[in-house]
C-alpha cells in the first residue's frame, strides 16, 4: 500500500490482511486468552514470536489498529495504550532509569508536565527548555543525557519546537528522540522526516476525531540504533535491534503496567482514522478563517495560532507541516472582557476538555487544564489568565465566527 495515497492506505489496509468472512474490517476480538493446539507454538510466543497470549498485551483488533498507525506515521511497528498518557508513561518508565536525564520542552501539555514531575521523584533528572531554539536544547545537554522529548504544536501557546534541528542534535549525539505527534497528527506532519526515534499519539484526539474513545499508540521510526543504546534489557535483545526499543515498551511499559486499549476502543479509533485527513482539512481551514476573524477584532487582544504572519514560528509552521497549520487557537481578550462571562455567552461552541473532536470546544485555560501546574509554570509557558483554548471542529466556518462574533458584540455593548 505504500504507492497509495494517506487515506486509501488507511481504507484499505484491514482487507490486505486475512479477515474471516470477507470482512472489510477487522472485527472486534474480544477475548482475553489465545489458546494453541501446540504448546510449542504458545511457548515460542512468549519468547518473542509474533502472535496473542494474554489480552493484556494486545488483541488481534488492536494489532490491526496498530497497523494502521504505523503506516500513518511511516514507521516499522506500534504499541497501542489505553491513552495518550499511558503511551508516554510507558516510553519513559520503559526506557530510562534512575540517573538517567531527560531534556524537554517547557511547552508541554500539563498532564505530561505532571508527569515529568514523577519522573523526577523516580530519580530521573529532567531539564525543561525553550525548544523553539536548539541552542538552549543543546545547552542543557549531559554525559547522562539519553532522551529529548517535544511536541509538534504546543497545547494551548502553539509554540512550534525547532524539530529538525533539535533531530540532527540528537542523532549526532545518540540520543533517543521523542516527538509528541498529537496536535498534528501524521496527516499534517510525519516526525520521522525530522530524525524521531519514537512518536507518540493521543489517538483520543484527531486520530479517533469523535470525542467518544479514549487511545495512545508510540510508534518507532526504525532511525534509531537501540544496539547503542544502554538501557536495553538482556531478554529484549532478541532479533534486529530495529526491534528492541518497541519490544521493551510493549513488555515493560504495556505489560508491566496494564495500560491497555480495549478491543472495542481500538476498532472505534480505526474507524475513526479513515476520515482523518477529510477532518483535518476542514479543522485547519476553519482555525485559519476563525483566528484571522478574531486577530481584527477589537474585543480580542491576541490570538495564537500559527496560521497568523505575527506569529513567532509561523515560517518554520510552513515549512514544517505543508502551510498548514492545525485546529488549536489560544484566543487572549481585550482587556476588561471576563473570560468567564465570554465563555457563557457561546451557543454552538461546547464549553468542554478536551481537543480534536468534530465539535468545537473552548474553556479557560489556566483555571482548568493548566491551574495545576501553577502560576509561575504558566507564565514560563505563556498561559495568560485570561488566555482561552479553543479546539476547532468542522462546524460551517460562517456559523463559528457568527457565533464568536456575536459573544464578543454582547461583550463591548
Amino acid at each position: 500500500m505504500a504507492s497509495h495515497g494517506f487515506t486509501s492506505s488507511i481504507l484499505h489496509s484491514d482487507r490486505r490482511q486475512s479477515i474471516e468472512y470477507g470482512a472489510t474490517h477487522q472485527p472486534m476480538h474480544t477475548a482475553a486468552a489465545y489458546r494453541y493446539d501446540d504448546v510449542r507454538d504458545l511457548v515460542a510466543v512468549f519468547q518473542g514470536r509474533p502472535g496473542f497470549s494474554y489480552g493484556r498485551q494486545g488483541t488481534p483488533t488492536t494489532a490491526a489498529l496498530e497497523s494502521k498507525v504505523s503506516v500513518m506515521e511511516a514507521g516499522v511497528g506500534t504499541v497501542s495504550f489505553s491513552t495518550g498518557m499511558a503511551a508516554l508513561a510507558g516510553i519513559f518508565i520503559s526506557l530510562l532509569r534512575a540517573g538517567d536525564h531527560l531534556v524537554a520542552s517547557q511547552y508541554i501539555f500539563g498532564n505530561t508536565n505532571s508527569l515529568l514531575g514523577t519522573l523526577s521523584a523516580l530519580g530521573v533528572e529532567v531539564t525543561l527548555v525553550d525548544a523553539t531554539d536548539v541552542a538552549q536544547v543543546e545547552a542543557a545537554l549531559r554525559p547522562e543525557t539519553r532522551m529529548v522529548f517535544a511536541e509538534t504544536i504546543a497545547n494551548p501557546g502553539t509554540q512550534i519546537a525547532d524539530l529538525a534541528a533539535i533531530g540532527a542534535l540528537c542523532q549526532a549525539r545518540n540520543l533517543v528522540y521523542v516527538v509528541d505527534n498529537t496536535m498534528t497528527s501524521p496527516w499534517m506532519f510525519r516526525p520521522a522526516t525530522v530524525g524521531a526515534s519514537l512518536v507518540m499519539n493521543s489517538l483520543s484526539k484527531y486520530m479517533g476525531g469523535h470525542g467518544h474513545a479514549l487511545g495512545g499508540s508510540v510508534t518507532d521510526t526504525g532511525l534509531y540504533d537501540w544496539s547503542a543504546y544502554p538501557n536495553i534489557y538482556d531478554a529484549y535483545k532478541g532479533g534486529k535491534p530495529t526491534s528492541w526499543g518497541l519490544t521493551q515498551i510493549k513488555k515493560k511499559g504495556l505489560r508491566d503496567m496494564g495500560g491497555t486499549l480495549s478491543s472495542e476502543t481500538a476498532h472505534r479509533i480505526a474507524i475513526g482514522c479513515e476520515t482523518l485527513a477529510l477532518r483535518m482539512a476542514r479543522a485547519c481551514d476553519n482555525a485559519l478563517a476563525l483566528a484571522r476573524f478574531l486577530e481584527a477584532h477589537p474585543g480580542v487582544a491576541r490570538v495564537h495560532y500559527p496560521g497568523l504572519a505575527q506569529h513567532p514560528q509561523h515560517v518554520r509552521a510552513g515549512e514544517l507541516f505543508g502551510h498548514r497549520y492545525g485546529a488549536l487557537l489560544g484566543v487572549e481578550l481585550a482587556e476588561g472582557i471576563d473570560c468567564f462571562e465570554f465563555l457563557n455567552l457561546l451557543q454552538v461552541v461546547i464549553l468542554s476538555t478536551h481537543v480534536g473532536d468534530t465539535r468545537t470546544l473552548a474553556l479557560p485555560a489556566a483555571h482548568t487544564i493548566y491551574h495545576e501546574m501553577g502560576a509561575e509554570r504558566r507564565a514560563q509557558m505563556g498561559i495568560a489568565d485570561s488566555l482561552i483554548r479553543v479546539s476547532v471542529g468542522i462546524e460551517e466556518i460562517d456559523d463559528l465566527i457568527d457565533d464568536f462574533g456575536a459573544a464578543l458584540k454582547k461583550m463591548l455593548a
